[in-house]
């Protein structure tokens, strides 16, 4: 329905304000939020005054600067006429003016005969008067052309006429040209309207379509004969007005969302979306939601409501339960004109409505009591396994048991680990148990989730059960007592001396047993026998502190226990004796060689005294010549310088060189005191500016004496005699080797003849 044009009227004697007291209009039974439904027409005989156009019901109707009246909101017209006021107010002198406006529901569009239901109406271009004598003069103003709108997927027939463009009345004497340009005319896309050059009816020739182009702007021109502009161009705007011919489509055909069982009405779920094509501010764009079917139905068939506008759907009755109904499906439909049954369009899609589960149930033990044993002395191992059985869902927090002892392990030899795949309790032993010690075990255990219980659920947190567990006695090793054990004994006891008992206890008391038999396991210098009976341990050989199997002046010996039991066991011991020093070893000089020059100066020797023993039997040391030979004396002297070191220095001017053996006697501190003579090498050498021995004395210094040169200078003659003897033997093979060839004729080689015998018959064949 294109709105109803307004024109202004003016001559010499014009009256402001509504040409009529009453105007009836004729529109489309929907209204949508936002439509032109027409324009009011008000005389203006001053071009200059201001008006601001007002509505008696302005949350339904409101009419806009340039009169056109637009609805606030979408409704559907009754069948009898809707009547508002449309006032006019001056802005300056606030003058008022009022006129009724009665709108009338057309009868349903049916695009058969759209032209004979469609007055078309007269667009006139703005009249200017050209100028004259007069002393009035027509003032040029621009005109608003109100919105044509033209409903899409018009049926025809086209072209159709719209509206048609011409000049104003007052001057009649010109022939013009019209024409029309914008998009849809001269301008992609082209050719769906089209203006009559001579009479200037505007048509269109097809169908339009909302969903692609909502609206045409276009401009209509008025030439003379000669293509000279006679008119302003006039602005025509084309609204296509939305029809329903689009469904309303669901973002997804499938939704998932997810509600947490014992969830109270009101609980959010999820949103489903659909889109409609159509004009969202239109009937045809709004869309209502409604649920029409829910499974399963139980506990109610209307566990679930939508909200119809925004699609959320949330909870409205109690009893979900993910044990009883894991899942929910609901077909949702989504409806536009406002869910109207009858004239809207409808689409379906469905909701999944996963039920979570929450901690509603506590796990329960399926035994009061539980039985296990385990052998004596065992660990790490698993004594019983707790079952128990929880409702929730498998491998959550709210199914996974957690288990604790709350009695009957005071010493902590239990602990309960959890089979992830089972869920059982595994009771398992963490430290040894003794049968002589406890023979049974009555142990009060709790399971409880990994989560607490969900508020309001009136079950116990936690399941109590009890687990019996029974020892067995099996064959232990027995043990000595104490061990290691330590013996101090000095050094020296002669072989065959007893020196401790080393015995062990069997644990085992409630089994028939005879009695421990003992046996040597390790003894490093073969020192020690024991009694396979009494475990008494002898001398076989003189203990010796200085052994290189003694450190830090201790001994170890281990020895084996076994007994008689099923199977046998055995253990072992072992045995220290911690060996103290006596003055068994005299003291000696180190090193044992020295060299020096056959000058007086420098010529000092430096010496040390080393003793095997220790404190006391060691340093500080005696040293000192010996009386005999007297040349010792004669020729050397000896002073000491600290307790364990001295000095040897030439007490003669010169010595000759050579190698010569200083006996010096050295005493230690023990009491009795030890002593003994030491020979000291000393080799006597010439020596250079820097005191040091030449290169052939160095090679007596080095150690080396007349007898070792004398076997090195042999070994080197016998080697090359070796060498002498390999060459001549491998020339004399060489001339054997050329002596036999000469020997052999070349024309003889039986490898290259062939030898004939002038024999008949079959005689011996000769190769």
């Amino acid at each position: 329905q294109a709105p109803i044009k307004a024109t202004c009227e003016e001559d010499m004697s014009c009256k402001t304000g509504f040409p009529e007291d009453v105007h009836s209009a004729v529109v489309s039974r929907s209204v949508h939020g936002g439509q032109p439904l027409l324009n009011v027409r008000f005389r203006s005989c001053d071009g200059n005054k201001k008006i601001h156009f007002g509505s008696s019901e302005p949350e339904d109707f409101r009419v806009g600067e340039d009169g056109v009246v637009y609805a606030e909101r979408s409704f559907q017209l009754s069948a009898e006429p809707t009547e508002f006021v449309v006032s006019a107010q001056d802005k300056e002198t606030q003058q008022e003016w009022q006129m009724r406006v009665k709108l009338t529901p057309e009868p349903a569009f049916t695009g058969a005969s759209e032209k004979d239901q469609r007055k078309i109406e007269d667009i006139i271009f703005p009249w200017q008067q050209y100028k004259h004598s007069s002393p009035l003069k027509r003032q040029k103003r621009d005109w608003v052309i109100p919105p044509i709108n033209l409903p899409e997927n018009s049926k025809g027939p086209f072209p159709q006429e719209l509206v048609r463009v011409r000049k104003s009345d007052r001057d009649k004497s010109l022939s013009l040209r019209y024409s029309v340009t914008g998009p849809g005319a001269d301008q992609p896309p082209t050719g769906i309207f089209i203006i009559n050059p001579i009479s200037g009816q505007l048509s269109v020739t097809k169908p339009l379509d909302r969903e692609q182009i909502a609206s045409f702007h276009l401009r209509a021109h008025a030439v003379d004969v000669n293509g000279n502009q006679v008119e302003n161009p006039i602005d025509i705007v084309i609204n296509v007005i939305d029809m329903n011919d689009n469904r309303p489509e669901f973002l997804h055909q499938v939704w998932n969302g997810t509600v947490p069982e014992g969830s109270k009405p009101g609980t959010y779920v999820m949103t489903v979306t659909a889109i409609d094509a159509d004009d969202p501010n239109a009937q045809n764009g709004m869309l209502r939601y409604r649920i029409l079917s829910q499974a399963p139905s139980s506990p109610s068939p209307n566990m679930f409501t939508i909200n119809n506008e925004t699609g959320d759907i949330i909870t409205v009755a109690a009893g979900l339960d993910r044990e009883k109904v894991q899942q929910y499906t609901l077909i949702i439909q989504a409806t536009d004109m406002e869910g109207n049954p009858t004239y809207g369009l409808s689409n379906t899609a469905t909701a999944v409505i996963a039920v979570t589960d929450v901690n509603d149930n506590p796990p329960e033990f399926t035994a009061m009591t539980f039985y296990g044993e385990v052998p004596e002395n065992r660990v790490d191992v698993i004594v019983a396994n707790l079952t128990v059985t929880d409702k929730d869902q498998p491998h959550t927090p709210a199914w996974n048991a957690m288990y604790r002892m709350t009695g009957g392990d005071p010493t902590g030899r239990f602990t309960i680990l959890t089979d992830p795949n089972s869920n059982d309790g595994l009771v398992t032993v963490v430290k040894p148990i003794d049968f002589e010690t406890n023979r049974l075990f009555v142990l009060t255990v709790a399971a409880e989730n990994q989560v607490p219980l969900a508020k309001g659920i009136q079950h116990p947190p936690q399941s109590t059960a009890t687990v019996s567990i029974t020892v067995i006695d099996v064959n232990e090793s027995p043990y000595f007592v104490p061990n290691p054990k330590l013996v101090r004994q000095e050094e020296g006891l002669l072989a065959g001396s007893m020196l401790a008992t080393f015995t062990a206890q069997d644990p085992d008391r409630y089994m028939q047993q005879t009695s421990l038999r003992y046996s040597k396991v390790s003894d490093p210098a073969n020192w020690l026998k024991i009694d396979p009976v009494n475990g008494q341990i002898t001398t076989t050989a003189v203990l010796d502190r200085e052994s290189i199997y003694v450190q830090n002046n201790m001994y170890n010996a281990t020895f084996l226990a076994s007994d008689n039991g099923i199977p046998p066991m055995s253990g072992t011991g072992t045995l220290q004796i911690y060996l103290l020093d006596i003055n068994d070893n005299a003291p000696q000089v180190h090193p044992k060689e020295a060299t020096t020059c056959e000058t007086l100066q420098p010529n000092a020797i430096n010496i040390t005294a080393v003793d095997p023993d220790i404190d006391p039997n060691a340093g500080p040391f005696a040293f000192e010549l010996p009386d005999t030979p007297a040349s010792i004396k004669r020729n050397w002297t000896i002073v000491r310088i600290s307790g364990d070191h001295a000095q040897l220095s030439l007490r003669i001017r010169f010595l000759e060189a050579g190698i010569y053996d200083v006996p010096i006697v050295i005493t230690d501190s023990g009491n009795p005191h030890a002593s003994s003579t030491s020979l000291l090498k000393v080799k006597v050498c010439q020596c250079d500016i820097n005191g040091d021995c030449t290169d052939v004395d160095r090679i007596v210094g080095a150690g080396l004496g007349t007898g070792a040169i004398i076997a090195i200078l042999l070994c080197i003659i016998i080697l090359l005699i070796l060498v002498l003897m390999f060459v001549v033997w491998m020339k004399r093979r060489d001339k054997e080797r050329q002596a036999k060839q000469l020997l052999i004729d070349p024309e003889d080689d039986v490898r290259d003849n062939i030898l004939k015998y002038d024999e008949e018959g079959g005689g011996e064949e000769d190769q």
